[in-house]
């Protein structure tokens, strides 16, 4: 079973219009992305993996960049629509601890049956550390809903890196030893910091999602992990609509690919399946959405 633990709600419904698509440069090096997307596109999109787990993250200015239209405060309506309509889906919600209503939207996201929290300090430019997001994962420690961050670089200007740093994981991670965590991206570009983290802590994890244009990157990321003993702390994700289930498999059974015909070390390709076939569902104490 394949279970992508990083895809992003749909922007649109139906159809996006041509006024309306947004699409960006430089975000990775495997080309532009196209940040607008519809239902349909996801379905298409998403055909390799039989399990999503969706989001989208709760920034009030976030249709600069994603092409999100209307109140930004429906993002977690928008999710709990989205995966309404097909059992594969799991929903997280998104809120944002520099509002003051954040633990009541908080309640309110649980009761649509979403399962899980997205929280983006870099982009929501709250602090991780701080007693506003402590009160939010004390909450979510005591009610087992697992968090994703986004953890790593962005490339968006007013997003600060220090928020996404993996050791602030760490740092929660001590003080709420019962909650799950889900790092994003597997830290990158601080791949080896992320697998010191997800490493000693029993419920840290990381993802693997939208590091697959960077050959480098994804094999420096996977050595660190293989060599460390920590590639059972990793799952599968794709980062849709950044790229696709289907392309990120590829990618990862392409790993060595880099240093073929050098004595680099190579990553056993069981090890490349076992992160392709993670049961997420069980690790983040989450129920298969079919049964």
């Amino acid at each position: 079973m394949i279970i992508d633990v990083h895809t992003h709600t749909p922007t649109h419904q139906g159809e996006v219009p041509e006024s309306e698509k947004k699409v960006f440069t430089g975000w990775h090096s495997g080309g532009p992305v196209s940040t607008t997307n519809s239902w349909a596109d996801y379905q298409s999109g998403m055909k390799a993996a039989d399990i999503s787990i969706v989001f989208n993250i709760h920034v009030p200015d976030v249709e600069k960049y994603t092409g999100t239209s209307g109140d930004p405060t429906r993002i977690n309506d928008s999710t709990a629509d989205f995966v309404a309509v097909d059992k594969s889906r799991v929903g997280f919600m998104s809120v944002d601890p520099n509002l003051a209503d954040y633990l009541d939207e908080y309640e309110r996201a649980k009761s649509l049956g979403l399962k899980g929290i997205k929280l983006g300090a870099n982009y929501q430019r709250f602090d991780p550390l701080g007693e506003e997001a402590f009160a939010l994962y004390r909450r979510a420690e005591k009610d087992g809903l697992p968090i994703l961050f986004h953890i790593g670089a962005s490339p968006i200007s007013f997003a600060p890196l220090k928020n996404a740093h993996p050791l602030t994981v760490d740092e929660i991670a001590i003080a709420f030893p019962d909650l799950k965590i889900v790092m994003a991206h597997i830290g990158h570009p601080w791949v080896r910091e992320t697998v010191s983290v997800i490493r000693k802590h029993p419920n840290v994890y990381a993802d693997v999602s939208a590091i697959y244009t960077r050959p480098w990157m994804t094999y420096e990321a996977l050595v660190m992990a293989f060599e460390w003993s920590a590639m059972h702390k990793l799952l599968f994700g794709s980062d849709f609509p950044v790229t696709t289930p289907a392309y990120a498999m590829e990618r990862l059974r392409a790993v060595n690919e880099i240093v073929a015909g050098t004595a680099m070390p190579k990553i056993p390709s069981e090890k490349i399946e076992a992160i392709i076939h993670a049961d997420a569902l069980s690790a983040l104490s989450l129920t298969d959405p079919r049964l």
